[in-house]
This record gives C-alpha cells, sequence and structure tokens, in this order.
C-alpha cells in the first residue's frame, strides 16, 4: 500500500462521526463529505446557499491544509437535497469553480431532512 497521510490542522474541521476528514495517498487527497458544520462537527441549518458556501469553505480549509486549493480539484460529487436549489447551486459553484471544470456528478434528494447540501473533492497535489 502507498503512504497514506491524516490531513489534519488547526483549521480543518472535526467530525464526531469515525471518518478522516481528507486522505493523502501519495500525489491525490480524497476529502470526506463536507456540510454544513461548525469547526466542532455540529450543523449550522441555514439556507441552501448558506450551507452550500460553508460545506465549499470547509472544503477549502481542508484543500489549505493539504497545501492545494480548488484548482488542482479533479472531480467533485454533490450531495443537493432538493431540485429546486439546482439552479442556485449552478451558480453558487461557479464561484469556486472555473473552466476547464472538473468532472462532476450531482446527486438530487438523497440527504436527510437535516442537510441541503454535502460535497466531497479529489484533488491532485504536488509532492
Amino acid at each position: 500500500m502507498k503512504k497514506v497521510k491524516v490531513i489534519s490542522g488547526q483549521d480543518v474541521p472535526q467530525s464526531h462521526l469515525p471518518f478522516s476528514p481528507a486522505l493523502q495517498v501519495d500525489g491525490w487527497l480524497f476529502v470526506s463529505g463536507q456540510a454544513s458544520v461548525d469547526a466542532s462537527g455540529n450543523i449550522v441549518t441555514d439556507t441552501f446557499e448558506g450551507e452550500m458556501r460553508r460545506s465549499f469553505e470547509n472544503a477549502r480549509k481542508i484543500l489549505k491544509a493539504a497545501g492545494t486549493d480548488f484548482k488542482q480539484v479533479v472531480q467533485v460529487r454533490n450531495y443537493v437535497s432538493k431540485k429546486e436549489d439546482l439552479a442556485e447551486f449552478n451558480r453558487i459553484y461557479r464561484d469556486y469553480f472555473e473552466a476547464p471544470f472538473p468532472a462532476r456528478t450531482t446527486l438530487i434528494g438523497c440527504l436527510s431532512d437535516i442537510l441541503k447540501f454535502e460535497v466531497d473533492l479529489v484533488a491532485y497535489v504536488d509532492e
């Protein structure tokens, strides 16, 4: 098995659940699903936009701790609670990514009633 490094740091959001915020394997960074949570992992309910931005800002903190940023993201998986939020999702998404856009999957209606949005990422990290 390749060398596996757990990404952690003061700004990296924590979780009460049994998973690492992100794992780096060689030059690849796998970021676990990030939702609208505070630094301690407590869910912060908000508007769709507020939850989506908080989720992406949590992902940004993890990317930064790994020494990279959104420009190095190659795959994004998005989880949107309601199809009515898709237009807003696509508008906000452009604030974080630009062409050439990463590969993307968007799943709708798969979250509990607690969350409106969640995201996970794969990025390339120069070693």
